[in-house]
């Protein structure tokens, strides 16, 4: 069984950091791109960043570049995601996922696996 579990959401001042952390069990993932999305009530899936499979090539979403940096390590099946200069508008829930392939991935639909989710909450 597939299983993605998030942790290192909570609550942060505007101007903070944070670390996410996505760790893969059930199969790896080497092979595969992964991602960050987020979403608020009532909105759609975001998409935030993603890696490609051996972690050479990065994408993000304009909103958070510069201020988010997604990293992977193939030895341990994991994935994060650094947050700093955090705004209030970057509060969600945020989930990790694997794609389908192996190349950087902005589209939900491109990914299959997909973590529970953690909350991140950025007061201002």
């Amino acid at each position: 069984q597939v299983l993605l579990v998030e942790s290192g959401g909570g609550l942060v001042q505007a101007g903070g950091s944070l670390r996410l952390s996505c760790a893969a069990t059930g199969r790896t993932f080497s092979n595969y791109a992964m991602g960050w999305f987020r979403q608020v009530p009532g909105k759609e899936r975001e998409f935030v960043a993603s890696i490609d499979w051996n972690g050479r090539i990065t994408y993000y979403a304009q909103s958070v570049k510069g201020r988010f940096t997604i990293s992977r390590d193939n030895a341990k099946n994991t994935v994060d995601l650094q947050m700093d200069s955090l705004k209030p508008e970057d509060t969600a829930v945020y989930y990790c996922a694997v794609s389908r392939g192996r190349l950087v991935a902005r589209l939900s639909t491109q990914y299959n696996y997909w973590g529970q989710g953690t909350q991140v909450t950025v007061s201002s």
